[in-house]
């Protein structure tokens, strides 16, 4: 609907910009030789008054705070990224009137996620922030930003899928407890951040586009094979025929627990990918279990190499025989091969038994890391290690005690693999360094308080940043699962000197002296 803006045509030329100001918006009003524009006055960069701006040829629009351009017809930005709002102009004899409605909230939304889909590809944070500010004040809930975003990236993940989508559940839990409007849009950004960072330069790599009737063994056994077109039809059958992911997370754990697969993340991601599903709806589950698919059929299988070698002979011969009773201080401080003896001993004692005992020995294992070894820049390749290393023994542990929970016959191998972490991290720790500082008296209180710290956590990396956020819910839910576990205290303080403790993010002269030493051998 048209309005008077109380400013005639005569008068705009006069002055030749105008700012008039209706139902709490700004308006810039700026007459040319044969037109009257109107668009919103504040910069949709960073908000600074474009009355202010430079008028050039051909009516572009110059906002001298940081150069961007509009085209004054159409509110395109030239020079810079999102679009200045225009409104539409009608002049009755010398009388200015403006249409100043709202657009329709679909439009809003269409604007939004296109807007988003510029901003994943540019890595722009910023600008990820105002879409999805936008798309919740057009009255849509910013959770749509993040289904949107993980469609957008789909086909530019080279490996499949990655901490973003596995963190991406458990920003979304943190967002429904935000105490703020701020802090919940904080969160929500955080996925959609790490999908742009972890996409940002990538190439594209189509998924496999066909259907089969859902079959969940010979599904295990395509991904078994590498075969990713067989094993993506059959998942793509499976939704097409009605299937929630539920109906496929038997066969997703069998294949993420058939290998030590990528360091414990194939586990870790069939979990997080439900759960996600679960917090976004059916409309993300193709575009999620795509990428779930292509990395479990691609996962490292790292039971393969030397060190972890061993790992296939204990699976086989795992007898529930053997009822050896099994305490964390029962594999603190073993070589791998030694662990999974120690563990084969004990094969027949309850899971959870087991579990226990060894969530104990990695958590022992997180409090006394020798920082040394991150710090350090003349060590070898393969002692690279960080606390990265130890937490995913937690998240891992975390993951297949769910998997198992629905999969009990997946329990041996899922204890010798969280074996391996216990037994690999063992050659990096110091026993005799003193951890009382760390301990922690109220372990939900703690939780709480960390939680809170991740609304602005102040990390650069989003890769650093959500394995803070998984190792607390990993930590949290394993809490509540079994409140007086014997590894609580010594879990909760390795936990605490991970998340308080200085972690070097960059390694400078490590790169280059292992890059020389590398080279030096090449021949």
């Amino acid at each position: 609907m048209f309005e008077p803006v109380g400013l005639t045509q005569s008068e705009l030329r006069q002055r030749g910009r105008k700012v008039v100001r209706r139902g709490g918006k700004q308006i810039l009003l700026v007459a040319s030789s044969e037109r009257v524009f109107a668009v919103a006055n504040r910069c949709p960069h960073e908000g600074y008054p474009l009355s202010e701006a430079t008028l050039g040829p051909a009516c572009v629009l110059t906002c001298d705070w940081h150069n961007w351009k509009f085209d004054l017809a159409s509110g395109e930005a030239l020079v810079g990224r999102d679009p200045v709002r225009t409104y539409p102009v009608r002049l009755e004899g010398d009388e200015i009137l403006l249409d100043l409605a709202d657009s329709p909230a679909e439009r809003q939304r269409e604007r939004a996620l296109a807007g988003l889909t510029a901003a994943i590809a540019d890595d722009d944070p910023t600008r990820m922030a105002r879409e999805v500010a936008r798309l919740e004040r057009a009255g849509y809930d910013g959770r749509l930003a993040l289904v949107h975003a993980i469609g957008a990236v789909g086909e530019r993940l080279e490996g499949g899928m990655t901490h973003a989508h596995a963190a991406a559940a458990d920003w979304l839990r943190l967002a429904e407890r935000a105490p703020s409007p701020e802090t919940r849009l904080a969160a929500l950004l955080e996925p959609i951040a790490h999908l742009a960072w972890d996409t940002l330069g990538a190439g594209r790599f189509p998924y496999p586009d066909a259907e089969r009737p859902w079959d969940g063994a010979a599904f295990v056994a395509a991904m078994e094979a590498e075969d990713e077109p067989l094993a993506q039809a059959y998942a793509a059958g499976a939704l097409a025929a009605g299937l929630g992911y539920a109906d496929l997370r038997p066969a997703l754990a069998e294949a993420a627990l058939a290998h030590y697969a990528d360091f414990g993340h194939s586990a870790i991601y069939v979990l997080k990918t439900g759960q996600l599903i679960e917090a976004l709806g059916e409309a993300a589950a193709r575009p999620l279990l795509q990428a779930l698919v292509h990395q479990l059929v691609y996962a490292r299988r790292e039971e393969r190499l030397p060190e972890f070698r061993g790992y296939a002979g204990a699976l086989a011969g795992w007898s529930e025989r053997r009822a050896r009773p099994a305490a964390a201080e029962d594999f603190v401080g073993l070589s791998t091969p030694a662990i999974l003896k120690r563990l084969c001993a004990s094969a027949g004692r309850p899971p959870a038994e087991l579990f226990a005992a060894l969530l104990g020995a990695a958590g022992w294992n997180l409090l006394y890391f020798d920082l040394a070894f991150d710090r350090a820049a003349g060590k070898v390749i393969a002692d690279n290690v960080s606390w990265l290393d130890f937490t995913h023994a937690l998240t891992f542990a975390n993951a297949t005690r769910h998997l198992c929970a629905e999969r009990p016959d997946l329990w041996p191998a899922a204890l010798l693999q969280l074996a391996l972490f216990v037994g690999r991290n063992k050659g990096y720790v110091g026993a005799q360094q003193d951890v009382s500082a760390w301990a922690v008296d109220d372990p939900a209180g703690f939780v709480r308080a960390e939680m809170a710290r991740l609304y602005d956590h102040g990390v650069p990396e989003p890769i650093i940043a959500c394995h803070r956020l998984k190792v607390l819910f990993a930590l949290e839910d394993e809490l509540a699962a079994a409140p007086d576990a014997p590894w609580t205290a010594t879990l909760c303080a390795g936990v605490n000197r991970y998340l308080n403790t200085p972690m070097k993010r960059r390694h400078g002269l490590r790169l280059a002296t292992q890059a020389r030493a590398f080279v030096a051998k090449e021949g």
